[in-house]
């Protein structure tokens, strides 16, 4: 509307002579002063009241002074009744406030001044409560990333290793031995683990535990013995296809080491013997029962053997044993339930079970002590 009426007032004023131009040129340019003046002072007073700008920690001290001016400015603005004042009014505040959308506008004079500081008084108070549930939001999302595993690999864990985080090691092994006191009865028990026929939770169980000895016990710390050793790979088969050894020392020999082919002064004998079995159901092949193998080795190879051969039988050790007490035990005509229960009652009582996990737990740990061979 400004500009409008200042290019009526040229025009009108061409006509005029040279002395008249003039003179209306200075009147219309402090008529403009004026008009300028006023303006600026109204624009100006929103600046002063702008309830979004951003204030110190002291804004709560201060808003009752805020809001008594509010009250006055908003009743200054209510008497202008010119729609001219309230268009030049509206677009000042929107030139030299574009990124503020004031909660009181000229346009709004019909409203009570007690709405108006309702309205205020309210929209800082949702802002406030607004940033309070952001914050508990973004608390709530980030927790629970911080504490609980990547939702697939929780579906993986229920699926294949449901209850691994409540169950104590020493459970999955005593879960172990009654599974081997059951199979040393019924020989097709394991087997029948493996291909998913038994399908009731005490079986699960224990098929859960046997996955855990190998997969979390001995694979990674057998991996980690073999990665950091200079061993061919004829003698780590030969190790893992015979469940017995007996490592001696012998005459010291200047000759490679049949181990890791370095040259060097071998002074052990490593005996290899015993019969192949199956890693899973422990079924004993027969083929070469009786066949052995020496082999000449340094003093860094026959510890590593030593190590890694504890590990790697472990499971078929325990097993024999577990069969051994279920053959001495000569009852008769007995359930197998009734008698693996009462078998592993006696041996947890006179601490059997016991010594043969002190005896995992020390393979397991001089396994984590080994030293890389330099």
């Amino acid at each position: 509307g400004r500009r409008k009426r200042l290019s009526s007032c040229v025009m009108c004023d061409s006509d005029e002579s040279d002395d008249s131009d003039i003179l209306v040129r200075k009147v219309s340019a402090k008529r403009r002063c004026i008009v300028d003046d006023d303006e600026i002072s109204e624009k100006q007073q929103p600046d002063k009241t702008c309830p979004t700008e951003n204030v110190s920690a002291s804004r709560k001290q201060k808003v009752f002074a805020k809001l008594q001016e509010l009250v006055r400015r908003s009743s200054a603005r209510g008497s202008c009744s010119s729609a001219n004042c309230e268009d030049s009014n509206s677009e000042a505040s929107v030139e030299e406030e574009p990124l503020f959308q004031l909660p009181l506008t000229p346009s709004e004079g019909s409203e009570t001044d007690s709405g108006s500081i309702k309205d205020f008084v309210v929209e800082e108070e949702e802002d406030n409560d607004g940033d309070i549930d952001n914050t508990e939001n973004v608390k709530s999302e980030n927790q629970p990333h911080q504490k609980k595993p990547n939702p697939s690999n929780s579906e993986l864990l229920a699926r294949y290793i449901p209850q691994l985080s409540r169950c104590d090691h020493y459970v999955h092994f005593k879960r172990i031995v009654k599974a081997f006191l059951i199979n040393a009865i019924d020989n097709t028990f394991l087997s029948s683990l493996y291909d998913g026929t038994r399908q009731k939770k005490y079986a699960q169980d224990m098929l859960l535990s046997l996955h855990y000895l190998d997969d979390r016990f001995i694979q990674p710390r057998l991996e980690n013995l073999i990665c950091r050793s200079r061993w061919k790979d004829r003698y780590k088969e030969r190790v893992d296809c015979y469940p017995d050894v007996h490592i001696s020392l012998k005459n010291t020999k200047n000759m490679s080491c049949q181990a890791c082919e370095k040259k060097q002064c071998c002074k052990f004998s490593v005996l290899l013997s015993g019969r192949l079995y199956n890693s899973k159901t422990l079924e004993v092949d027969d083929f070469m029962s009786d066949d052995k193998q020496v082999l000449k080795v340094g003093v860094v190879c026959a510890n590593r053997t030593r190590v890694y051969h504890n590990l790697k039988h472990f499971k078929y050790k325990l097993y024999m044993a577990c069969s051994s007490v279920a053959e001495m035990d000569g009852v008769e005509d007995e359930p197998v339930k009734d008698t693996v229960e009462r078998l592993f009652s006696h041996l947890e009582e006179n601490g059997w079970i016991q010594k043969r996990y002190n005896d995992l737990e020390d393979y397991m740990e001089d396994a984590d002590n080994f030293q890389e061979e330099k």
